[in-house]
């Protein structure tokens, strides 16, 4: 159950889910929100057009966040695969996750690789890789150019 100042995020609960799966054990906190540190630092390793490289601060990232389904409706995740480091702060996450993006209708296949790391059981740094080719093909309804 959503707690009721999550709600405006309901949209992202199956990625939520995901995550907090992959980061049991290691992290306090029932809703992902809850896991990140106050002054988190998100690395974006993509260029996506509207989306910044780097987000400082869990207020900001629930700032980025709080549009999500306006443009894409998850249905599904899965492929989780969780790699810890040997010293028990780092957490490598690789999903993926399904739905449709609300714009074009097309089909959104998205695969991801977060490397976490967790101080005082919390998620003090994300650093994010996803496809996003398959994410501008999706919100587009085309492919984007390549090099």
């Amino acid at each position: 159950m959503t707690e009721s100042k999550y709600v405006k995020f309901d949209a992202l609960n199956l990625f939520f889910d995901i995550v907090m799966q992959g980061l049991a054990g290691l992290v306090d906190g029932k809703h992902f929100f809850d896991t990140i540190a106050e002054d988190a630092i998100f690395d974006f390793r993509y260029d996506f057009p509207g989306w910044p490289r780097t987000i400082r601060g869990r207020a900001a990232l629930m700032d980025s966040f709080s549009g999500y389904g306006k443009s894409i409706k998850l249905h599904s995740t899965d492929g989780l695969q969780v790699h810890r480091g040997q010293d028990g702060r780092v957490a490598i996450l690789e999903y993926d996750v399904h739905g449709t993006a609300l714009a074009t209708g097309a089909p959104y296949d998205n695969r991801f690789c977060s490397i976490i790391t967790i101080e005082n059981r919390k998620v003090v740094h994300w650093r994010d890789y996803m496809d996003s080719l398959a994410a501008w093909t999706a919100l587009n309804g085309t492919p984007a150019k390549t090099r």
